[in-house]
């Protein structure tokens, strides 16, 4: 947030909610990374890459060094890097096409009315592709890698680029003065997601808009509260006695798709959107302060009670949870699965574990928040893909604490356990899930670095974690060990469960990479020497792995001013003597951020998000009037427009 706004823009919610709010002393990352190396003695003096190139791929057992385990063949990316930089379209490797599937405004019905940006309204939004499109999900209609349900969480929207006359508001005009009801109703029927069936015809990927299963969902779509929090008093409204109904999700970032074929999407920075502040003595003041909650973003509690603290004090309890959703089924009514805990939720990601039980890695991303997972009770029953739709309302939620030696440990979040007690403000599990930030402080896990997307490679069984930046490090939580004071480029973590048993409380880490220009010594990044000046990022947000097993990485926060290049996707090497090798495949027009991505079952296609194209960077003003790129149809008159994109190889075959 610019310290001299007197409010927050949509565009800035990424910082808005990021606002830093953990209060304990909790040792951060780079305070326990600085320990462990200061024990290893790797790294007197620097960061060099070379002592660095030497320690990858070893990881503390307890007080001994083993190797990690690795892939038994091991597959390089071979496409020809692209160069990095910053202009007003997009770029990607040689040999492959870019399509634009997917725009903000497409129909999605065969009676849904074509996009006209003059004459928007919210009945045609709730039937056109929604805005900002965070996670995207393929899931195979009878197991094919050519037909299926895309699935897609619309994140958040920018009024100044959506709407003529809006304009970037003014910073003192905390009353959101040039918006009406009627476009705060756009905006709320382009938030939420999306399922559309598409289909690959003769290499070309198309909708299907006549689908019995296209569907939207909304800011407004009525969804069931689930789990333990179900039905508590904290959650009840004056709209809903019974605190197991709830209207729309908000915000919601990355995701996941289930062995059963549901969709997973995530809640993130709802704090955003709701007006007031509680007296310093009301219940949930402490609750909301912890989440961030009292400068909105948008102009909705203007308009509409459940968004005013003042008149619905409760409301936001039913924001910020994993919504579970099966996309063959239109009339589904979305569930919160309240077990998987209330946070800043960047994606959930899972896995099948050894045992038949499923594993969901849980990012909260804000500065010195946490990682979290969730083990259900019962077990995946492939047979049955209905007896699976309950598993994540019963289960253990825990959060990670990483030892310096290399170890780590899940700290199980139950009720009665520990200080997770009624003496500290806890009367049930269903009070430890709604206030889970709380209680992780409570149980002492380790400060992060905006822990955002963790996804499990199910052939090696190690786990990636996308730790974006910390800007609000300060120095003396750190030394020359540790990875960076101001992290303005972040890093990515590899942890390993003991055993290869994801439900185990165990677990042991390595750093995989610290991000940024490695030319820069002060900087400390830590790809490996074959690393050229286009292969290197920052800021790493969302993560894929294909099916052979190998991470990919997309960027938040690269822009002309931070690094002098645009974001994108990276392929990066995490096996043999090329781990911590990176390459540059895609990158995203001015102003905009990778999301995604998602690899179709056979790798020959690979779905990828633009989200926000043409926002405005920092020194710049960007508008629907005059933005900073048109893309993607670069059309006078037709604003910019998030889109889905696919690649494909030219003349068929697997990505890279």
């Amino acid at each position: 947030m610019d310290e001299h706004k007197g409010r927050l823009r949509a565009s800035e919610l990424e910082d808005s909610g990021d606002v830093g709010v953990n209060p304990t002393h909790n040792l951060t990352m780079g305070e326990i990374i600085a320990t462990r190396f200061n024990r290893r003695d790797l790294l007197r003096g620097s960061l060099a890459v070379a002592a660095i190139s030497a320690t990858v791929g070893h990881r503390a057992l307890a007080a001994n060094e083993q190797p990690a385990k690795k892939a038994s063949n091991p597959i390089s990316f071979d496409f020809k890097e692209i160069e990095a930089g910053v202009d007003h379209t997009h770029h990607m490797a040689e040999g492959y096409d870019a399509q634009v599937l997917l725009r903000w405004g497409d129909p999605l019905f065969p009676d849904a009315p074509e996009f006209d940006p003059m004459k928007q309204t919210a009945d045609a939004q709730a039937r056109q592709f929604g805005y900002n499109t965070d996670f995207i999900g393929f899931i195979p209609i009878n197991g094919s890698a050519d037909h299926g349900l895309l699935v897609a969480n619309h994140e958040y929207t920018n009024e100044e680029l959506m709407f003529p006359g809006v304009g970037v508001q003014d910073s003192k005009d905390a009353n959101f003065s040039k918006m009406t009801p009627d476009l705060v109703a756009i905006e709320i029927a382009a938030h939420g997601g999306a399922v559309v069936e598409i289909r690959r015809v003769d290499g070309k990927w198309q909708v299907v808009r006549n689908s019995k299963y296209n569907r939207r969902i909304t800011a407004d779509t009525p969804m069931e509260i689930t789990g333990p929090a179900a039905g508590h008093d904290r959650m009840k409204t004056s709209a809903d006695s019974s605190g197991r109904s709830v209207r729309g999700m908000l915000n919601n970032c990355a995701g996941g798709v289930t062995p059963w074929g549901t969709w997973l999407s995530c809640e993130e920075n709802f704090n955003g959107y709701f007006w007031g502040k509680l007296s310093d003595d009301h219940p949930e003041a402490k609750n909301y302060k912890r989440y961030g909650i009292g400068t909105p973003a948008y102009a909705w509690g203007k308009f509409h009670d459940r968004f005013d603290l003042a008149k619905e004090p409760n409301e936001p309890n039913r924001f910020g949870w994993v919504v579970e959703i099966d996309p063959f089924d239109p009339n589904f009514v979305p569930k919160k699965r309240t077990a998987l805990g209330r946070t800043k939720h960047e994606g959930a990601a899972g896995i099948t574990n050894s045992d038949g039980r499923y594993v969901v890695y849980l990012g909260d991303d804000e500065r010195f928040d946490y990682v979290y997972k969730f083990v259900t009770a019962g077990k995946v029953d492939p047979q049955n893909r209905a007896a699976n739709f309950g598993l994540l309302d019963e289960g253990i939620l825990y959060v990670a604490k990483y030892n310096p030696d290399g170890t780590g440990t899940w700290l199980p979040m139950v009720h009665g356990q520990g200080p997770l007690t009624e003496a500290n403000g806890f009367r049930s599990q269903a009070d430890v899930l709604i206030e889970t930030r709380r209680a992780a402080d409570l149980l002492g896990a380790t400060k992060m670095d905006r822990p955002e997307d963790i996804e499990a490679n199910p052939q090696t069984n190690r786990v990636y974690v996308m730790l974006t930046n910390n800007t609000r490090r300060k120095e003396d939580q750190v030394d020359a060990a540790n990875p960076r004071a101001n992290n303005a480029f972040g890093h990515i973590v590899e942890m390993m469960p003991e055993g290869d048993n994801h439900a185990a409380t165990a677990f042991t880490w390595e750093v995989l990479v610290k991000c940024g220009d490695p030319s820069v010594a002060a900087v400390g990044a830590t790809f490996s020497s074959e690393t050229t000046k286009n292969g290197w990022f920052g800021m790493p947000d969302n993560c894929a792995i294909d099916s052979q097993g190998r991470l990919w990485i997309s960027t938040d926060g690269n822009n002309a001013k931070a690094t002098g290049r645009a974001d994108g996707l990276w392929a990066l090497e995490t096996e043999g003597e090329r781990r911590g090798t990176s390459k540059h495949f895609f990158r995203v027009p001015v102003g905009g951020e990778l999301c995604g991505p998602f690899f179709t079952p056979n790798d020959e296609s690979l779905f990828l998000a633009v989200q926000h194209p043409g926002e405005a960077e920092e020194g710049t003003t960007s508008t629907f009037e005059q933005p900073i790129t048109r893309w993607p149809d670069f059309k006078d008159g037709m604003p910019t427009r998030p889109s889905v994109l696919v690649i494909t190889k030219q003349g068929g075959g697997k990505i890279a």
